[in-house]
């Protein structure tokens, strides 16, 4: 399977989308022109849902807004969403988009990466495209981020950011893909301050704001002023809980690290902003300019595609950020492209 780094993907933060270079290879047969009233796409989502306020609400951004450039509607006729509420959903979701004739399909998220395969197998006509995983197939582009290098600018803000010396971190679910973030996080945090404690803990699901609130509370109790979430929609549950301490007393300042979007918005309160920063990652511009590569059959079948910090693949947002805060993961970044530092992608 070819691999290949994109330079200059996308203008994170902007929403500014470029056309990806020509390639070749894939299912160019879509039994359609090409053209975009002639070519339509759907996505099918993990748990949690296109108003997750994260991943999924990231991709489902960018397949509106390739619809709107191309003046197609909402439909199956234009563009569509599939929502999976559970992992048994997967298959079925997959199978409907198909027999819906959509010319392309994307798979949103790591854990479909099995099922689409299958039906992938299956449907060889059909253009498929997985975000998080590697899948094999002619009728297959599989995107990856180097999240852990994004991640390792997180650690570094939140060592910087610190009062208490006690750092968190919340995982959705374990697995090779949360794992660089993980590994990333407490990559940049040892480099800053090798005695920063880092707590981690997983909620086993997504899809579970109860959870993200009932870990973040036990968190900020025992002294953990910041933590980064890499939760999906659990994820909400974190700044909730951050949400309520600083409403009932102002004076505890406690801090969340967003993810895959800019959370900015996730963080306000009367009277500020607890959204320290956010890792970015360009789901939204993937599925933009997959959708289009595969509209003019220029669909890069059988490629892998990896966006990383040298690419603007990844990034960390400015957030609350102080100056000398910024300074320090600039210069970290800096290194990270030029290869000086190599960030772990496991814990």
């Amino acid at each position: 399977m070819k691999k290949r780094n994109l330079v200059g993907l996308l203008a994170i933060g902007l929403g500014v989308s470029l056309t990806l270079a020509a390639c070749g290879g894939g299912a160019k047969d879509s039994g359609k022109s090409g053209s975009a009233k002639g070519h339509t796409v759907a996505m099918v989502t993990d748990v949690g849902g296109v108003d997750d306020k994260s991943f999924n609400q990231s991709a489902w951004e960018g397949l509106q807004a390739w619809g709107k450039e191309h003046d197609l509607k909402k439909g199956k006729d234009g563009f569509n969403y599939l929502q999976s509420n559970s992992d048994s959903d997967f298959v079925t979701n997959l199978n409907s988009a198909v027999k819906s004739q959509f010319n392309t399909v994307l798979g949103i998220g790591y854990k479909i990466a099995p099922a689409l395969e299958d039906v992938a197998k299956q449907n060889p006509k059909t253009n498929f495209a997985i975000i998080d995983s590697v899948v094999k197939g002619d009728n297959v582009v599989s995107v990856i981020f180097k999240d852990h290098e994004a991640a390792f600018l997180a650690g570094v803000a939140a060592a910087k950011t610190t009062e208490t010396k006690k750092l968190g971190f919340v995982g959705g679910q374990e697995g090779e893909v949360i794992g660089r973030f993980e590994a990333g996080f407490i990559a940049g945090v040892k480099a800053v301050d090798p005695d920063i404690d880092v707590k981690v803990e997983y909620a086993g699901s997504f899809g579970d704001s109860a959870k993200g609130k009932q870990l973040a509370a036990a968190m900020y109790n025992s002294g953990i002023d910041i933590i980064y979430q890499a939760a999906g929609d659990t994820g909400n549950g974190v700044f909730s809980e951050a949400k309520d301490i600083m409403k009932a007393d102002s004076k505890k300042k406690v801090w969340v690290i967003g993810v895959d979007r800019d959370q900015t918005e996730e963080g306000k309160y009367e009277g500020g902003n607890l959204t320290l920063a956010s890792t970015l990652k360009g789901v939204k511009t993937a599925v933009v300019d997959i959708s289009n590569d595969a509209m003019k059959d220029k669909f890069p079948g059988g490629e892998t595609l990896t966006y990383g910090l040298k690419e603007d693949g990844v990034d960390l947002s400015k957030g609350q950020l102080t100056d000398d805060v910024q300074k320090a993961v600039n210069d970290y970044k800096q290194q990270i492209i030029d290869g000086k530092i190599e960030v772990p992608e496991k814990p």
